[in-house]
């Protein structure tokens, strides 16, 4: 008797069992799953509003977010101009090709004065090479040890650039201001100048090639003694040198300089 009962009872709850199981299907079927997925939401809710409602935890991500864009950024920024100076590398010859390099170290009592750069006397550079970045002519080595070598940027007071006015042919030097730009001193006393008139290397000049880009005409004093002057606003971004290129430059045959010293 006992067993019959106990085995009544065992088909009583696999019946039940079997019977909830076909109950859910069924209503499964006729809700298209939205009890349970109202049921999901009801378990999880309470996670998400907990989660929303810790803004210190979002401020986190929101700032790693925004490290990690500016991080791609920056990379993004370095190889356009890693690409802008390997372009440049491939026009010249296989005997006459610049060196890329790097700059690792500038003095903040001379930041408009001279630079460092990663590479030196163990790539073939030698005083005298002509240095250049995106945007033009930035200045010349100075000395250099067998892994850097250290540039006279054309922002130096010091520093004496032969240069012509692309559109008159005008000439005159070009002397660093320790800024952003350099004074320019004519050879004539009236020169065909004006403000935007683009400033390039001449051939009257010894330390640089010729026809080298250097900046244009800021502002003109042309009443100063004992030669007219102009401001001239430098194109490369002296102010924030990343990567240079640095070439040997052999000079060429000089044209005769009327009355002036060769830079």
């Amino acid at each position: 008797m006992f067993t019959t009962k106990r085995w009544w009872e065992n088909k009583t709850l696999k019946l039940a069992f079997l019977g909830l199981i076909l109950g859910g299907a069924w209503t499964v079927k006729e809700t298209n799953g939205e009890l349970l997925m109202e049921l999901y939401q009801s378990l999880i809710s309470p996670l998400t509003t907990l989660q929303s409602s810790n803004p210190t935890e979002n401020r986190i991500r929101d700032a790693s977010v925004m490290e990690l864009q500016t991080r791609i950024v920056e990379l993004q920024t370095q190889n356009q101009r890693l690409q802008k100076l390997l372009g440049y590398v491939e026009k010249g010859g296989a005997s006459n090709r610049p060196v890329v390099a790097r700059v690792v170290g500038r003095s903040a009592d001379h930041w408009w004065q001279q630079v460092t750069v990663n590479r030196g006397a163990k790539v073939g550079i030698k005083p005298g090479f002509v240095v250049k970045a995106e945007g033009g002519l930035v200045g010349l080595v100075q000395t250099v040890t067998p892994h850097t070598s250290r540039v006279l940027l054309i922002s130096d007071a010091t520093s004496q650039v032969g240069v012509t006015i692309s559109r008159t042919a005008a000439k005159g030097i070009l002397r660093g201001d320790y800024s952003g730009e350099g004074v320019l001193e004519f050879y004539e006393k009236v020169p065909n100048i004006k403000v935007g008139d683009l400033v390039s290397t001449s051939t009257y000049s010894r330390k640089f090639p010729p026809g080298e880009p250097v900046g244009k005409i800021k502002s003109l004093d042309l009443k100063k003694l004992p030669a007219p002057l102009a401001k001239v606003e430098l194109f490369p971004p002296i102010r924030y040198l990343d990567w240079v290129t640095i070439y040997p430059h052999v000079p060429e045959k000089l044209e005769e300089i009327p009355n002036k010293i060769k830079d």
